[in-house]
């Protein structure tokens, strides 16, 4: 049997959390590493972020990556407007929000999502735009969100 997006390696879990400084600091110490950098999303210019298919300015966050050995994990910090984090953060209180996986063609795996019943919430390019991002509704289903995350090809 294949998996709908051809590939059944997660390569991120990410946790949304209310501060993402103080929840860095206290992962750093469970796991034994350094506390990793903030970052933020980027600029909407260049990450076009939509949200329930309509463009979404106004959406932002702070991010913090700890690269494990076989899988990367992700704290977010949503600001105050509508988006899939917002939405979670408001809904459910801190928690894991999703599950990523890599893939190589985003809107084909974003059409496969969607025909398999999962809709569409939030996407847009990384901040640097090397790649883009996807988060797809699998609440009911799955019992969280799934990513897609493309490197783009240059």
């Amino acid at each position: 049997m294949l998996p709908i997006l051809g590939t059944r390696k997660a390569t991120q879990i990410c946790v949304i959390v209310h501060d993402v400084e103080a929840s860095k600091i206290k992962y750093a110490d469970f796991l034994g590493v350094e506390p990793p950098p903030t970052v933020g999303l980027g600029d909407y210019a260049i990450t076009k972020t939509e949200y329930m298919g309509k463009p979404a300015p106004e959406i932002s966050n702070k991010m913090a990556f700890f690269n494990l050995e076989s899988i990367q994990f992700e704290l977010i910090e949503p600001n105050e407007a509508k988006s899939a984090w917002r939405d979670f953060l408001d809904e459910h209180g801190e928690g894991i929000h999703h599950i990523a996986f890599e893939v190589d063609d985003l809107q084909e795996s974003i059409t496969a999502c969607v025909d398999y019943g999962l809709p569409l919430i939030q996407w847009g390019h990384y901040g640097d735009a090397s790649g883009g991002y996807a988060y797809l509704d699998a609440s009911k289903e799955l019992k969280c969100c799934i990513e897609l995350l493309c490197t783009y090809k240059k």
